[in-house]
């Protein structure tokens, strides 16, 4: 019998991020990169609470700070190669101050300080509704795997890694990606290239979500944080989104975005 509760503190929960992030995508600007640094930052904290457990305090709370203000500074002031270099440096170095697991550190920085950029140049470069779109992507793959993956059940894709994803929700995922192209693609003028986008950018949120899963496995910890009731920490909330847009940058940047 399908299991459902959760269901309401993430229904809560989920309700107000979405009204709070719909209206920073709808606002732009300095909100809008205001809101991504914060989380970014938050991510990085979370991070650093989980990789390094005898951490002083100040330490977690210190990298959460840096990342947000270098991601608000990369953003307004550096491109091209610049902001590439830049950005390993930063990881690089934090990822240093770590006693152990550094590798993996680094590479989760990266991944977080890179997703950043990516939301904050879609949201300035091509508009609300490209965000949307990957919102829409990423919170649609997941809320199809949750209740396909509790009502249909059936083989899991990673036990040993995420013992609650099945294949079932996955390629639930995919349908509707596919789903959300085509409502997507006359609002955006795009043709049906955003079709491969959808399910690529879906699939790598999905990645996104068991990465995060093997790092808390590593660490032995059930959730990121508390911070989101029913949600667990923001890094629960967004790794799947960090990865899709992480996955978008590449795909705007090559010019395979929409074609």
């Amino acid at each position: 019998m399908a299991e459902f509760n959760d269901l309401r503190a993430r229904a809560l929960s989920g309700a107000a991020m979405a009204g709070l992030g719909a209206g920073a995508i709808w606002l732009g600007g300095p909100i809008f990169i205001g809101l991504v640094c914060v989380l970014s930052g938050l991510m990085v904290w979370e991070l650093t609470r989980m990789l390094d457990t005898d951490a002083p305090f100040g330490k977690a709370e210190a990298a959460g700070f840096t990342a947000a203000v270098v991601l608000a500074v990369f953003a307004w002031r550096f491109d091209g190669a610049a902001l590439l270099g830049l950005t390993l440096l930063v990881a690089a170095l934090m990822a240093w101050r770590f006693p152990k697991d550094r590798a993996v550190a680094g590479a989760y920085i990266v991944l977080i300080l890179f997703a950043g950029l990516g939301l904050i140049v879609l949201r300035g470069d091509y508009g609300a509704l490209w965000v949307l779109w990957l919102v829409a992507l990423v919170v649609g793959s997941d809320v199809a795997g949750y209740f396909a993956g509790r009502i249909f059940g059936g083989p899991k894709l990673w036990p040993r890694v995420s013992p609650k994803k099945t294949w079932s929700g996955t390629v639930a995922g995919w349908v509707v990606a596919v789903g959300i192209a085509f409502v997507f693609m006359p609002l955006l003028g795009a043709g049906a290239g955003l079709i491969f986008a959808s399910v690529l950018i879906t699939m790598a949120g999905q990645a996104g979500d068991i990465v995060e899963s093997a790092i808390k496995r590593h660490a032995g910890v059930k959730d990121s944080s508390n911070l989101i009731p029913g949600h667990g920490g923001v890094m629960d909330r967004f790794d799947a989104l960090v990865a899709a847009a992480l996955v978008e940058l590449v795909l705007a940047q090559t010019g395979l975005l929409g074609v």
